[in-house]
């Protein structure tokens, strides 16, 4: 999680700025970044698919080398100022890159962990992993940003894929598939067709997921763009567009957040005496700080919103991947988190765009009050999650749990 995080990080804070340097506009920007969300889309079932099938293992290695080969498809675009279909082909691919990583990294862990006998809370372990991952944007996204001042924006992207190359090795040496032995029942295109029918048994058909998959659906795609966007607007109202290293103070900020709410993963228990409870309370405060976000006129207010902002994230996110693999069973495990993300990236793809045209007519602040409207749908949707009570719902439960399948 460290080398991945850090890897991604470098760009993190300035990739905006990349892509209006390479001559895109606000539309254009955030429909490449739709791209990205799309390509996640197209690709999500199928290499859940080799991760369930090939493993875990594989996924990840694969993963690392799309991602650092679409890497640099993306600085050659920058260097030529290449047109815009281009940069559309090129996410899609980044976007395929991450789907080798989502859903397959975090079965491997908790199939790994159930293998070992670990009989403690998943919160508390997600939530180290948040801390983790905090560190490396902390650092990813400052030095990017340092970077980018004193030398080009195309710099941090090649140190990405030099990381990637890294992590490549690394994985290679020391990552193994515990706890999971890889399952083939026929063809590819029938082993799609069979996991694709269990996505539905065991994910749509299961109310409590079906709602967290439209939660995901509706609202994932919104975090993105209040990230990205922030960059551009923190300059704007900082009043210097070449100040790269402001840019990077909106991913240090979202991760020392992500820290913050890392180590309060496992408290949050102490508060809530349901998951749902937490994740309901964390979304409306999420949307109550974007609101003030779109509000204010100040560099240093949104600055600390922000902060605040991705406190919710972080603290959103450790409990939300718990309730959701306490409501999934081992052997689709990798599929169903993939499919989930892939409700996730469907949202991305929608909202991002739309956001950027409100930000292109209206400005920053306009699109930042939307984001939040939308983003309060999290609440009511939640809820209906909840309606089912599944034991996953109680903090007393920790791994996969039957549910009501009706």
């Amino acid at each position: 999680m460290l080398g991945n995080t850090l890897a991604a990080s470098l760009i993190w804070g300035i990739n905006t700025i990349f892509l209006l340097d390479a001559g895109l506009s606000n539309f254009e920007a955030f429909a490449a970044n739709a791209a990205f969300t799309a390509g996640m889309v197209l690709f999500e079932i199928p290499t859940g698919i080799v991760a369930d099938t090939v493993g875990r293992r594989a996924s990840y290695l694969l993963g690392t080398v799309t991602l650092a080969v679409s890497t640099l498809f993306y600085v050659g675009l920058w260097q030529v100022h290449g047109p815009f279909w281009l940069w559309l082909a090129a996410s899609v691919l980044i976007g395929l890159g991450f789907t080798f990583f989502s859903g397959a990294v975090e079965a491997w862990l908790v199939d790994a962990l159930t293998s070992t006998g670990f009989q403690g809370s998943l919160d508390s372990v997600f939530g180290r992993g948040q801390i983790v991952s905090g560190a490396g944007m902390l650092v990813g996204s400052v030095a990017g940003g340092w970077i980018a001042q004193h030398s080009s924006v195309g710099v941090p992207y090649l140190l990405r894929a030099g990381v990637l190359v890294l992590m490549f090795g690394f994985a290679a040496v020391v990552m193994r598939d515990l706890g999971f032995t890889p399952e083939r029942h026929g063809s590819t295109g029938q082993e799609m067709a069979r996991l694709a029918r269990q996505t539905i048994d065991l994910g749509w058909k299961v109310p409590p997921i079906r709602w967290l998959m439209v939660q995901a659906l509706v609202t994932g795609g919104v975090g993105l763009y209040a990230f990205y966007a922030l960059q551009p607007y923190l300059l704007e109202l900082y009043g210097d567009p070449h100040a790269y290293q402001i840019a990077g103070l909106v991913a240090a900020a979202v991760a020392l957040a992500q820290m913050v709410g890392g180590m309060a993963a496992g408290q949050v228990r102490r508060i809530a005496r349901r998951r749902t409870s937490a994740l309901m309370a964390i979304s409306a405060i999420a949307a109550a700080a974007m609101v003030a976000i779109g509000s204010v006129d100040s560099f240093g207010a949104v600055l600390a919103l922000t902060g605040l902002w991705g406190l919710t994230f972080a603290a959103f996110t450790p409990v939300r991947q718990s309730y959701l693999n306490g409501l999934i069973p081992s052997k689709q495990r990798a599929t169903l988190l993939s499919a989930d993300s892939l409700m996730s990236s469907a949202g991305g793809v929608w909202a991002q765009p739309a956001l950027g045209r409100v930000a292109d007519v209206r400005g920053y602040a306009a699109s930042y009050l939307v984001s939040a409207a939308i983003s309060a749908v999290a609440v009511p949707l939640i809820a209906l999650s909840r309606r089912a009570n599944a034991p996953a719902d109680s903090y007393e439960s920790t791994g996969a749990s039957s549910v009501d399948r009706s």
